[in-house]
């Protein structure tokens, strides 16, 4: 007898929402990492409503008037990222030449590879704004961020807007799977946007793509990435005007991508 029509999109859709369920489940996600301890009598504060903006970039930045930093001010997310960007876990390339980064005056200026290993030159995005995220699919912000994702892309790129997704291993080891497996489970959840293969964005080995990023917007406690599903908004002319922290919903983000369409 012939499988009923559909049968095989309901399966697949019951696999992505089972596989969902289970990141749910990770114990790793930042929010449940243990707050740094504080002095006697001091308690800890509340990360959720430690959310601050400013309006300054690094001080090897460009100038302007719209670049904004939007961070959590009481890290959460701090241990595990910072411990683990020594061992460059999740890096198959080794360590990067530092030049580019340092000469670089847009994020035109850097090549990377995607998913595929293909050579990408980042100035085919010339004239859209991009939004820039380290991914992972084991994290408690996969699924959540992942359907998001997919769902501002399709709603905003035909205003011009670009989603790069930059897997990396180094917060929680919450992506160790091969290129191929990754590009398998994004797939699975519709992406259409442009998937990277991956990186490391903090430590020695970090991509200098990553280097010049976190040069143009630092976070309140550093310039290193905290933890996966970090946000950064690039204008039309290459230049990094905002950074979002983790818990930072694609969705939300949509008013802020419209000052820059």
């Amino acid at each position: 007898m012939a499988p009923k029509k559909g049968a095989g999109k309901r399966k697949a859709e019951a696999e992505v929402a089972e596989d969902d369920k289970q990141q749910e489940q990770n114990d790793a996600a930042p929010e449940k990492t243990p707050p740094k301890k504080r002095g006697r009598g001091r308690p800890a504060k509340n990360a959720a409503a430690a959310t601050t903006t400013t309006k300054k970039a690094a001080t090897a930045a460009p100038k302007n008037k719209k670049t904004k930093e939007v961070e959590e001010e009481a890290d959460a997310t701090q241990s595990n990222g910072d411990e683990e960007d020594a061992t460059g876990n999740g890096n198959e390339n080794g360590k990067h030449d530092d030049g580019e980064q340092e000469s670089a005056t847009s994020i035109y200026d850097f090549t990377v590879k995607d998913i595929k290993g293909n050579e990408v030159k980042l100035d085919k995005y010339k004239g859209h704004v991009l939004l820039i995220v380290n991914v992972a699919s084991r994290c408690g912000y996969t699924s959540k961020n992942y359907k998001e994702m997919v769902e501002l892309y399709n709603a905003c790129e035909p205003q011009g807007l670009r989603i790069l997704a930059f897997p990396c291993n180094q917060f929680g080891k919450q992506e160790p799977a091969t290129n191929e497996k990754i590009c398998e489970f994004a797939e699975k959840r519709g992406v259409k946007f442009d998937m990277f293969e991956k990186i490391d964005v903090n430590g020695s080995k970090a991509h200098p793509l990553y280097k010049y990023l976190k040069q143009q917007i630092a976070g309140p406690n550093g310039a290193d990435i905290k933890w996966n599903f970090v946000k950064f908004i690039v204008d039309k002319s290459g230049k990094v005007v905002e950074r979002h922290p983790s818990p930072a919903n694609p969705l939300k983000l949509k008013e802020n991508l419209e000052d820059y369409f």
